[in-house]
């Protein structure tokens, strides 16, 4: 334990991580404020990812709505694997996309934009707002907001302490980010960067609305893209956890970090290299601070479920 970092453990790598933040913040090299600039993924980084990403628990739920609805649907991928708890599909999906295999992402991809198309982004907003308020993390029975990583919070409490800005850069859609980001993480929701659908402005009914196509993704190389054009400045510290953050990682210009999930004790966050294997290799070559989620860390949740909605 450390006064600052509470839930992580006295190791080398601690260590590192909060000389680092000091010599930003203190003495005579340190950073403008303006300079120091933090990026952090968000699943498998700041919250659990397992046994699937909370978005697609969300994404899930309303394609086994349009499958009810429809149960011709029923009989095709994803809603296929929605209607049966097929999670291995969907997990695998997800791993072969990190392995450079987008035949069943892309298949994901268009049933994802068909459960928004045409929506508001106001009814979107209130419906994921619902599902964080209602919803179950599917193994630790809890509500999202006592899946994030304790000791993660406690780092961007001490970043913000020493004059850091810190941005959510996540592969994940930006508005199903935006309305938990200030609760969970104390980061304000105009400071998550993210996949976008498309939107247009409906005139007569004076409403913002979803399109049928991504205006952008914000994954692998568009990481660095995405924060330059949000950002306009390249960060000194940048954390995450798998393939999908390699490019923005390697676009740091200081301290480089990746979670790894190697925890077999037994504390909720079961061990899983993949879609991580290229980013391990890079931080070993690199010598990027490889985060142990078994060793680093004293504590992974937080003890008591703090969610507010």
């Amino acid at each position: 334990m450390t006064a600052s970092l509470p839930s992580w453990r006295e190791t080398a790598t601690t260590s590192a991580i909060l000389d680092f933040i000091d010599s930003c913040a203190n003495g005579p090299d340190a950073l403008p404020p303006a300079e120091r600039v933090a990026v952090f993924d968000n699943d498998g980084t700041l919250w659990t990812e397992k046994p699937m990403p909370t978005e697609l628990h969300f994404i899930v739920m309303r394609w086994v709505a349009a499958a009810t609805a429809d149960p011709t649907l029923a009989e095709r991928q994803p809603y296929k694997a929605a209607v049966t708890n097929d999670l291995a599909w969907l997990g695998r999906a997800i791993e072969k996309h990190y392995d450079g295999d987008d035949s069943d992402l892309n298949t994901m991809v268009g049933a994802i934009l068909a459960t928004t198309s045409d929506e508001s982004v106001e009814d979107y907003q209130a419906a994921v707002s619902a599902f964080y308020r209602d919803a179950k993390h599917l193994t630790l029975g809890r509500s999202y907001s006592g899946a994030v990583y304790k000791p993660m919070i406690e780092l961007l409490r001490h970043l913000e302490v020493n004059g850091f800005t810190s941005y959510i850069v996540s592969g994940g859609d930006r508005d199903f980010m935006r309305p938990m980001s200030s609760d969970y993480y104390g980061i304000p929701a105009e400071r998550v960067i993210g996949s976008a659908v498309g939107l247009t402005y409906d005139e007569a009914a004076n409403q913002v609305r979803y399109g049928n196509a991504f205006s952008f993704m914000d994954d692998g190389p568009d990481k660095p893209v995405r924060i330059w054009s949000r950002v306009g400045r390249r960060p000194v510290l940048a954390v995450g956890n798998s393939n999908g953050d390699l490019e923005m990682l390697n676009y740091a210009s200081g301290l480089r970090m990746l979670v790894h999930h190697d925890d077999d004790t037994g504390r909720g966050d079961a061990p899983y290299d993949g879609g991580a294997e290229k980013a391990l290799a890079a931080a070993g070559i690199r010598g990027w601070q490889v985060v142990s989620v078994r060793d680093d860390w004293s504590e992974v949740f937080p003890s008591v479920d703090s969610a507010s909605g």
